[in-house]
């Protein structure tokens, strides 16, 4: 276990026929994630200007146990299991965070 967060990356590049589909289904397991699971700290989903079928992810999970437990979580694997077909690539970024720092709450 480390003594800072997990944060990891993600990029995702959805079917352009299931753009709505799919960022209901994003929606749903974030807010799930973050009224449900204490260890998971942070989740911004970003759409990438001009590219309609990119989406970006940034997760912090308070430790990797945190993160595991996440993956095991009804609301994720019903994502999962729901987004699959809706997925055309999907690219995990781990990293070393530096500095985290926000004074920032639920911007939407």
């Amino acid at each position: 276990m480390s003594d800072h967060p997990l944060v990891r990356l993600a990029e995702i590049e959805i079917d352009p026929d299931c753009l709505d589909e799919y960022d209901a289904l994003l929606k749903e397991e974030i807010e799930a994630s973050i009224s449900k699971e204490p260890g998971v700290l942070m989740l911004y989903a970003l759409r990438v200007l001009g590219q309609p079928t990119q989406r970006r992810l940034v997760e912090i999970y308070a430790d990797d146990d945190a993160y595991r437990a996440h993956l095991q979580s009804e609301h994720f694997l019903k994502y999962k299991t729901g987004t699959e077909k809706m997925v055309r690539s999907l690219r995990l970024i781990e990293t070393d965070p530096l500095l985290l720092r926000s004074s920032l709450g639920d911007l939407t």
